[in-house]
């Protein structure tokens, strides 16, 4: 995968290229090392930034999952029970949330974590020199009272998309009679689970709405536009789904159809967060309005609460979700795919292209193309974390189970 930037010095780059490619090293660890041979950036921050947002995500959907426990517990009289909801959806909440983690470090005043609140130790904990510490942290604090709002401001958002997104996940399961995601920790018939995943969905959707409310109407407004357009491209999936069939058998205009309108689709209206280059790349629309739309809602969302994001930062978000959807999870279900007439990049690939090697091909060079930008957008925005995940996006995939892999 070559990003085009330029490498780090010798010798460290030398070492740092080499464990970014052995398999011993850990998945993540490789990511921080391949980032940093690619593009000269180690931040070491960025990794204690990612363990804080861990956290605060993690503590979003405890607080979600518990309400839904409760109200599960209460409408279907299980004294008690764990509820989890498999979900790769809040990847970007926590870029994003980690990006304005490091905005208000770099803005802070003296010193105090605006993240934790920790006050650091002064020098006079290690001297024997009287001082009131109490008096002096409370100075410290009120000195770094905007970046401390600005985190929690930043969090209130962050809670707001992440119920939000979820809500959303959880409703297209649900219209699609997919429940194998809705996890608890007793048996329960196909019946309980389907109305466990309705509750689920409804105690998101009334959070969700109580939320709303504590913000602009702005807030709500980027949110509706940003699904309503992403029901839109769904309404087009029996028409795929039939071109796709029709091409399986043999149709060649079918085939010519999926080029034309599905790899190669041209834009109606121009989404701001594309160039026109981007815009005539194989898959762009279909792609943007299957994942990216959601995303560039979601940046949007922030933005209409007073959080300014540069727009650097929204390109790498939503090239990269682009770029792990068909490197991820387009590659992982091929076979699934096949089998149920689901369109995809990695489907079409399979079917427009005349041999396997060249379909082959093909996938990893789109993929590479997408998450090759989104690299670029991370560096342009100062934001190592995601520079860091999409390199663990690419080293999470598993092109080596497609037909036409040659090791």
């Amino acid at each position: 995968m070559s990003h085009g930037l330029e490498s780090s010095s010798a010798p460290f780059g030398t070492v740092t290229g080499f464990l970014s490619r052995t398999s011993v090293v850990p998945l993540s660890v490789r990511s921080v090392f391949r980032f940093y041979t690619r593009s000269g950036e180690l931040d070491l921050t960025a990794l204690r930034i990612r363990g804080w947002v861990e956290d605060t995500l993690d503590a979003f959907l405890e607080d979600a999952y518990a309400a839904i426990e409760a109200r599960v517990e209460q409408e279907l009289d299980y004294e008690s029970v764990t509820f989890s909801y498999e979900t790769k959806l809040t990847m970007p909440v926590e870029l994003t949330l980690g990006h304005l983690y490091r905005r208000a470090m770099a803005d802070v005043h003296g010193d105090v974590n605006p993240v934790t609140g920790e006050v650091s130790t002064p020098i006079s904990a290690y001297f024997p020199v009287e001082t009131d510490d109490a008096a002096r942290e409370e100075r410290l604090r009120e000195r770094a009272s905007e970046q401390l709002e600005f985190v929690a401001h930043a969090e209130r958002v962050a809670r707001l998309c992440t119920e939000a997104l979820l809500d959303g996940d959880m409703r297209d399961a649900i219209n699609d009679d997919e429940y194998e995601d809705f996890q608890l920790d007793v048996d329960v018939t196909d019946a309980e689970r389907r109305r466990v995943a309705e509750i689920a969905q409804e105690c998101l959707r009334t959070r969700v709405e109580e939320q709303f409310s504590a913000f602009p109407a702005a807030v709500r407004e980027r949110y509706t536009t940003a699904v309503d357009d992403s029901e839109a491209h769904q309404d087009d999936d029996q028409h795929f789904r039939e071109l796709m069939v029709r091409a399986t058998e043999g149709d060649d205009d079918a085939t010519e159809q999926i080029r034309d309108e599905y790899k190669f689709a041209p834009f109606e209206s121009n989404p701001d967060v594309l160039t026109a280059q981007e815009r005539d790349w194989p898959y762009c629309k279909t792609q943007y309005e299957r994942v990216g739309v959601i995303y560039d809602g979601m940046i949007e969302m922030f933005r209409a609460a007073g959080i300014d994001i540069d727009e650097s930062f929204k390109h790498a978000i939503v090239l990269a979700i682009i770029g792990a959807q068909i490197w991820l999870d387009d590659v992982d279900d091929l076979e699934a795919d096949l089998a149920e007439q689901q369109l995809t990049p990695v489907t079409a690939e399979y079917l427009i292209c005349d041999t396997d090697d060249e379909a082959y091909q093909n996938v990893v060079d789109i993929a590479t193309q997408y998450l090759d930008q989104a690299i670029r957008y991370a560096v342009d925005s100062d934001s190592i974390l995601t520079g860091i995940a999409t390199e663990y996006i690419y080293l999470s995939g598993t092109p080596e189970n497609l037909d036409g892999y040659d090791a």
